[in-house]
């Protein structure tokens, strides 16, 4: 096994925290190697921690692994082959535009390439998009809901919690890959797990042990300066 190559941040002598976060990326092959139910159970207790408006907590996990993860992929894998499934709210923009557009194409574009699928060919894409439904082979796959009357605010803090996740998943040696895709098949895990009704299905995550010998791990997303999204007001 390779070791995780180093994304730049142009600072040096980065200390644990700051480790933790330049580091975290999206991985999309991960080894079978099991994580215990005590780690993610730490992992998830500590992401509480994650602020929230009024202490509202408004995060659910569902936490699949062994047996039960295995038969929804199956049924979650089938359902993409199928298609006409749709999720309850609207992630991106109806249309695109820039820079978001740009942005979105360049990472697209860069993963496919390293996986040799190129443009038009839909048989390749739509089974490298099939592989969210594995978890990538993670051996842990979460599935986070949240209450359908809360607003904005609440999904706001929800972000803050999975980021708390993704960060603590590192330090175990873990790493992880946020999966939007899942929403879109909220009856499937439905017939899966225990949501009720009065919950929306926010997204998934892959969760173990990166398997960083695989071409797709080596994608290093570029981010924008600081200057781009930051203005320092000066009095």
């Amino acid at each position: 096994m390779t070791d995780a190559p180093i994304i730049e941040t142009g600072y040096e002598n980065l200390n644990p925290v700051e480790e933790a976060v330049s580091q975290r990326r999206s991985v999309r092959a991960f080894l079978p190697d099991p994580v215990s139910e005590e780690t993610i159970a730490r992992i998830l207790f500590l992401a509480g921690r994650a602020p929230s408006g009024t202490n509202m907590q408004p995060w659910k996990v569902e936490v699949v692994t062994g047996n039960a993860r295995d038969a929804l992929c199956a049924d979650l894998v089938e359902a993409h082959h199928e298609g006409g499934h749709s999720g309850e709210y609207q992630y991106y923009p109806k249309e695109f535009f820039e820079p978001f557009k740009g942005r979105r194409r360049a990472v697209g574009w860069a993963l496919y390439g390293l996986l040799d699928i190129k443009k038009g060919d839909f048989e390749k894409t739509k089974a490298q998009h099939a592989r969210n439904f594995t978890f990538f082979d993670a051996p842990v796959g979460l599935i986070f809901t949240i209450n359908r009357g809360l607003e904005i605010g609440s999904w706001l803090d929800f972000g803050m919690f999975m980021q708390n996740v993704m960060v603590l998943a590192r330090s175990h040696g873990l790493e992880t890959c946020p999966q939007a895709a899942f929403a879109t098949f909220h009856k499937v895990i439905r017939n899966h797990v225990p949501i009720g009704e009065e919950d929306v299905v926010v997204a998934g995550m892959a969760l173990g042990k990166a398997d960083w010998s695989k071409i797709e791990n080596t994608l290093i997303t570029e981010r924008v300066p600081l200057e781009d999204y930051v203005r320092f007001h000066r009095g």
